[in-house]
């Protein structure tokens, strides 16, 4: 009976631990598809003084989630993502300093597993290799872009975005038959279940890229 009666109580004990577990996921989970669905509109809908609020807001929540869940690999990509999209809005002296935490981000999320997101890291973390002044200004470095955006074309060869980073890549390169390939790769690319806005606007942005290197 005794022992009967422990292992039922080991069980109950067991179940209420998974469903707390599984709980807390479910709520970091949450919270970082609001910081994507916020994402997804500060990049693709607004623009000016309310895009930068906007950013502002973004980088508070990507560093909480972070600080919360720092095991978890997606939060570090998301921070990352945040950031280097921030430093593209922002611009100037500020971007910089932007871009090198974006950086660090981006490595810590390689750090505990390159592959997660199909290889989201390495595709933003290259975008930024060759966006960055190269030494003693910043860290830019073609090689090490083309390296990292290769990889994370390798992990997600019919993405959305890794196909438009490396177009972009190409075309910055002065290459625009090469890039010409990658913009409509990215423009045919599957949507994303519940990244509607951000698809529409990465499509607008490859055939924009499209449009003027056909001219």
């Amino acid at each position: 009976m005794i022992q009967a009666f422990k292992a039922h109580l080991h069980m109950r004990l067991f179940a209420a631990f998974f469903l707390l577990l599984t709980g807390q996921f479910a709520v970091a989970g949450s919270a970082l598809i609001d910081i994507q669905t916020k994402w997804d509109k500060t990049n693709f809908t607004l623009a000016g003084k309310a895009q930068i609020e906007s950013f502002e807001q973004l980088q508070a929540a990507s560093e909480a989630y972070t600080m919360a869940n720092p095991g978890q690999v997606e939060g570090w990509i998301w921070r990352g993502i945040v950031d280097s999209s921030f430093a593209g809005a922002k611009g100037g002296l500020g971007a910089l300093g932007l871009a090198k935490k974006a950086r660090k981000h981006f490595d810590k999320a390689i750090e505990i597993d390159g592959d997660a997101m199909q290889g989201a890291a390495y595709s933003s973390l290259g975008t930024l290799y060759y966006s960055v002044p190269g030494w003693p200004i910043g860290f830019g470095d073609d090689d090490k872009a083309d390296e990292l955006l290769q990889k994370g074309l390798s992990l997600n060869p019919n993405g959305i975005d890794s196909n438009y980073f490396y177009a972009e890549f190409l075309s910055n390169q002065k290459k625009p038959e090469q890039a010409l390939e990658f913009y409509r790769k990215s423009l045919n690319a599957p949507s994303r279940e519940g990244r509607a806005v951000a698809d529409d606007g990465r499509r607008k942005q490859a055939q924009e890229a499209i449009d003027a290197l056909e001219k």
